[in-house]
């Protein structure tokens, strides 16, 4: 009977340390390398499986044509801060699949700010437009190994360009597409 009761503690036990609700990091910080840019990023945990991601980098471009006797590459400033929702960390954490590093498939609403700051480029006197940008996204990200992660997502929204402070004659609203693919450190 003693040995009864001592297995069904247990499975009990088990039970309840699995009855737990699965949750993202309080906190994590890094930096992301993609193919158009560089990237530091903090993510703060706001419920259980939303987060407040602030980013602060470079976004890139390569541009050319007429007006360039070469092909141009430039780097400008961007902030964003975009609420992200994982919606299947219980789903993850059931299979025994990670999820440190907040490793999971989310949802977010991006929202970025391209200010006029400075640019670096290979031609001088190159200005950017300043530019906000919406964009809701559908996204991966997925911890390799304690430190290093991969993150990739895609989005469709919508950029404003206040292009008639910079003097140009098209401005306004515009499409916004979020396509990115990005390997990261994880402080």
């Amino acid at each position: 009977m003693k040995l009864f009761l001592f297995t069904l503690t247990l499975f009990g036990l088990t039970f309840v340390s699995k009855a737990q609700d699965t949750s993202v990091e309080k906190s994590t910080s890094g930096i992301q390398i993609g193919f158009l840019g560089i990237w530091a990023h903090n993510e703060a945990k706001l419920a259980n499986k939303m987060v407040l991601r602030s980013e602060l980098g470079f976004d890139s471009g390569i541009y050319g044509g007429g007006l360039y006797h070469e092909t141009g590459f430039l780097m400008s400033p961007v902030l964003t801060l975009e609420p992200k929702w994982y919606y299947n960390l219980t789903k993850r954490s059931s299979k025994s699949k990670r999820i440190s590093g907040n490793s999971g498939n989310f949802i977010s609403l991006k929202s970025s700010y391209n200010p006029n700051w400075f640019v670096i480029s290979n031609y001088e006197d190159i200005r950017v437009v300043n530019k906000i940008s919406i964009i809701p996204t559908w996204g991966i990200r997925r911890s390799i190994g304690d430190h290093f992660n991969y993150e990739t997502g895609i989005g469709l929204g919508y950029r404003y360009a206040y292009a008639n402070r910079e003097r140009y004659i098209k401005y306004g609203i515009e499409a916004a597409l979020n396509l990115h693919l990005r390997i990261g450190y994880q402080f």
